[in-house]
């Protein structure tokens, strides 16, 4: 293998690329700092930014009030960021040092985690600003999360992957049933969230419609665990909409779980199929476990779906995880029948670390997180997974580009690339750690690093349309380095259009 020698020219060289806005002129005041009258700092809804949220008291003169500096006088946005999972408007009275400003509309969200931003432009003093927030009806305000002061710079590159993706595509002509389209979808559908463009969420309809009928009825036997992804489409429409069909198709995959064979410890094979016996992949935990805490979290609560996304995610690790804190691709129980690329002297795994499979885990991990309760037992299992896992992240993180290369530990191989997607990943992850307190601060700066680096593969065409560039093919399992050196690398690849919508839609919310 050939060893890159040149990593000062190379570190020069990035220094003269240009570089997409990865950060923003807005500055984000979190709620629950603010000046709060009649009103609570709660935690129970999922979704928020910052450490908290405010729920405003149920009645008339209930009020958020925030300090804002300004450097000169000037108009600039206020964005407030809130959920209502009421069908009832909460309006509130917005006043800037005193003087009414207007009263703004906070209407209905669909449900107390789906959060939304309203705009409103006011004229801010140089130096101190009060700006209040006052609920105007006997429901009073809605949950406020943050207010955002100024005008974020950069294009929004969310929209302008939604955007791109629906131009080239229709719903009927995206692709069949599986994890990419899925992955991909739940990327639009974050950006939906934040953006309440109708349009994005109906595509997302029109797309699950193929599937399913108007009975429930969906044509898939759910005999790996890739095909399972898509079930998360399945919940957010049921989310959104309220049509059982949705619910009913997504039961199929919950009750698929009854009966899936597993491992002597309990994983969940990767597949059924007979080249798949006995097999954990570390991509399998993204597949199924968030999807199986979703499920339980939206539609029906059981000790199955309390207890096997966190277990699941338990054993798999125990099999995978390596001393420097990364994990293998995969793991074959030991037994017959006993796949090629097994390596017993590295526990039956492969003995290759490559950077998407790591990437499905941690972003699982956090999903999960996301999802289950403070005082769930396996919580603290989980979060010293990401302790592992973000500080090896770092380590890893190359410093000439900001992301990480397909194989993780060997980055000074010439053949060795640095890869779209799970710098992707990886970056949500670190990001979301950080955000949560699993993590100390100061990894934000490996979060910030690569999305830059990601941003870097992002380029718009002279169609208009924008690219994403250095996506690894989908990608079975190998003991040679080169067979992940050598993968594919299809532009706008749904593994790295879905991994940058979340990982975006993450570092917007949070704005770095």
């Amino acid at each position: 293998m050939f060893t890159r020698t040149l990593a000062v020219i190379a570190t020069a060289a990035l220094l003269l690329q240009p570089v997409p806005a990865a950060s923003e002129a807005a500055t984000v005041h979190q709620a629950e700092n603010a000046t709060i009258s009649q009103g609570v700092v709660e935690s129970n809804h999922v979704g928020y930014t910052g450490t908290g949220f405010v729920n405003y008291d149920n009645l008339i003169g209930s009020y958020v009030e925030f300090t804002v500096d300004a450097t000169a006088a000037e108009t600039t946005p206020l964005t407030f960021r809130f959920a209502n999972g009421t069908t009832a408007d909460r309006p509130m009275a917005i006043t800037v040092n005193g003087t009414p400003l207007r009263t703004v509309s906070f209407p209905g969200t669909g449900a107390w985690t789906s959060w939304r931003e309203v705009s409103a432009d006011a004229p801010l003093n140089a130096g101190a600003n009060t700006i209040r927030a006052t609920a105007t009806t006997a429901n009073g305000g809605p949950n406020l999360d943050a207010l955002t002061v100024g005008t974020p710079s950069g294009p929004d590159w969310s929209v302008s992957v939604v955007e791109s993706t629906m131009a080239r595509y229709s719903p009927g002509t995206l692709g069949g049933w599986g994890y990419t389209r899925g992955l991909y979808l739940w990327g639009q559908y974050l950006v939906w969230q934040r953006t309440g463009d109708p349009r994005y969420l109906q595509y997302i309809k029109d797309w699950a419609d193929r599937f399913v009928d108007s009975s429930g009825n969906i044509s898939n036997s759910f005999n790996n665990l890739d095909s399972m992804q898509s079930g998360n489409v399945l919940l957010a429409l049921y989310k959104e909409t309220g049509q059982s069909r949705y619910r009913t198709a997504a039961a199929k995959i919950r009750n698929r779980l009854n009966t899936y064979p597993r491992t002597s410890d309990g994983g969940w094979w990767h597949s059924t199929s007979s080249s798949r016996i006995d097999q954990l992949w570390a991509d399998g935990v993204f597949m199924v476990n968030p999807f199986l805490a979703r499920y339980g979290a939206w539609v029906a609560a059981d000790t199955f779906t309390r207890t096997e996304p966190a277990k699941q995610m338990e054993v798999y690790f125990s099999h995978l995880r390596r001393s420097n804190g990364l994990l293998y691709h995969a793991y074959d129980e030991p037994g017959e029948p006993t796949a090629s690329w097994v390596k017993p002297s590295l526990g039956n795994t492969n003995g290759i670390s490559w950077c998407r499979a790591i990437g499905w885990f941690g972003m699982a991990a956090i999903d999960i997180l996301e999802i289950i309760p403070a005082d769930h037992p396996r919580r603290q299992a989980l979060i010293d997974m990401l302790r592992q896992l973000v500080p090896a992240y770092a380590h890893s993180q190359d410093p000439a580009t900001g992301r990480w290369f397909q194989v993780v530990t060997e980055p000074g191989d010439s053949a060795n690339w640095t890869e779209t997607s799970c710098s992707a990943m990886y970056t949500y992850t670190i990001s979301r750690s950080v955000e949560r307190g699993y993590v100390d601060a100061s990894y934000q700066v490996n979060a910030d690093r690569g999305y830059e680096g990601v941003l870097r593969k992002v380029s718009v065409g002279s169609d208009g349309r924008t690219n994403i560039v250095d996506i690894s093919e989908g990608t079975n399992v190998d003991d040679v380095l080169s067979y992940y050196y050598n993968r594919a690398r299809p532009a706008n690849d749904f593994h790295g259009l879905g991994a940058f919508l979340i990982m975006n839609e993450q570092m917007i919310r949070t704005r770095h």
